[in-house]
């Protein structure tokens, strides 16, 4: 590995685990933030100042001074959505320095969003629990090589000869239920969007290029990967997955760049588990109990506000995490929901079948099989919000610490303490 200044921050679990915590404080030492999957469908909330941010296209390091900030090839852009979100964060006193976008990023279209809701409906009690944003569809027309992509715009005879092409073939598709907007309609508010956002300080560029020479300058770089590792396309558990690659080696294929341009990739682990939507959860927790770390972890969608589905923490899904992604060190998040708890638990293994695993199973239908074996410690009382240095935690935070340390052979180099900023306590500094 040669010696660059690139970080990749990935989640670690079924995605929510507080990224956008972690790669706020980490960006504001960084030169350059990427994003480079996903679209508008996941979210990164980062409170500063008293102000909430919830982005969901715009890399976190808009906040920062002096960041260049790019959407990559691997990200899906809808254009109208991106438009709404640059408006939010200006109506928070916030100017978009510089953004890059890249023009090889497919769009989605009306037609993506009518499709993931008709499909999801046709699937009746076998449904995803897709959020409906047409993230789907708008990967699927990539890989069967009808995408549009956002450089296309550049050039209004090749766009409206795409659109006229696609638009035939999803008319055969849908039924009258789901009708397709006039196309005239959409080639429009496309142009519109593009305008507005064009004014802001955003060029449409070839990202690929921009990314590696900036590299090569040994300019620091953070890749920001939205969902998390279990939701990846390939490695996830499937079908319950999102349509992107969600894991470190996604930043090479969305990004451009190859794998020895990559020097550390820090896993973002919550304190616990959550997901949204269908799928397996062998940790999950009911009740009581659910309610309270869901309302204390302020559990709901950033984009949807679908109440979250909250579990122990899962070791075994853990070690398969750091197995896929390769992980250099690992942030803890949401510590602070456990404060009044008397007892924790961490699951250590599965029982399969009557059998005993500590393997990941990753086929949905055997993790559904699977029992969980737990291991129970001690909580605590204390409120850890003031907290900034290790030390200073309760002696029973600590051991938890030191467990999942253990357990997974990885060392913990921050760990957040609350929903603000500055509540985080940072034992080594990622960029060191």
């Amino acid at each position: 590995m040669r010696d660059y200044n690139t970080l990749v921050i990935v989640g670690a679990q079924w995605g929510d685990e507080g990224k956008g915590k972690i790669i706020d404080w980490i960006a504001q030492k960084a030169e350059a933030v990427v994003r480079f999957n996903g679209g508008n469908n996941a979210g990164h909330t980062v409170v500063v100042n008293g102000k909430t941010f919830k982005f969901r296209l715009l890399p976190s390091g808009v906040i920062s001074e002096n960041v260049i900030n790019i959407i990559a090839n691997g990200v899906v852009i809808n254009l109208l959505a991106l438009l709404e979100e640059i408006k939010e964060i200006e109506s928070l006193e916030v100017k978009i320095k510089k953004l890059y976008i890249s023009n090889q990023a497919s769009l989605i279209l009306p037609y993506h969003i009518l499709l993931d809701k008709f499909i999801e409906e046709k699937r009746g009690d076998k449904k995803l629990g897709t959020t409906g944003r047409g993230i789907g569809p708008a990967y699927s027309d990539k890989v069967s090589r009808e995408s549009i992509f956002v450089g296309d715009l550049l050039d209004k005879n090749i766009f409206k000869e795409k659109l006229e092409d696609i638009y035939r073939l999803k008319e055969k598709t849908l039924t009258s239920s789901f009708t397709l907007p006039p196309l005239e309609e959409v080639y429009n508010s496309q142009y519109k969007a593009l305008e507005e956002i064009l004014k802001r300080n955003v060029e449409i560029v070839n990202t690929p290029l921009l990314i590696n020479n900036l590299i090569l300058k040994r300019t620091k770089v953070l890749f920001e990967g939205a969902n998390g590792t279990l939701l990846d396309i390939n490695f996830g558990t499937y079908p319950y997955v999102t349509s992107s690659h969600t894991i470190s080696g996604g930043v090479c294929i969305g990004a451009g760049i190859s794998p020895d341009k990559i020097n550390k990739v820090i896993g973002i682990v919550k304190a616990y588990t959550s997901r949204v939507g269908e799928g397996p959860f062998p940790s999950e927790i009911h009740g009581e109990l659910a309610e309270f770390i869901r309302e204390k972890g302020q559990e709901y969608g950033t984009v949807t506000r679908r109440p979250r589905r909250v579990g122990w923490l899962d070791l075994v899904a853990l070690r398969y995490s750091h197995m896929i992604n390769g992980f250099s060190m690992i942030a803890l998040t949401k510590l602070d929901v456990f404060s009044g708890l008397e007892e924790i638990k961490v699951v250590k293994g599965y029982r399969f079948k009557g059998k005993i695993i500590e393997e990941f199973p990753v086929i949905s239908h055997q993790i559904s099989q699977c029992e969980p074996i737990y291991e129970s410690l001690s909580g605590w009382k204390e409120d850890l919000s003031s907290i900034k240095n290790f030390s200073e935690l309760p002696m029973n935070a600590q051991k938890y610490i030191e467990f999942i340390e253990k357990e997974l052979n990885l060392k913990i180099s921050m760990i957040g303490t609350g929903n603000k900023r500055e509540d985080l306590i940072v034992i080594k500094d990622p960029w060191e």
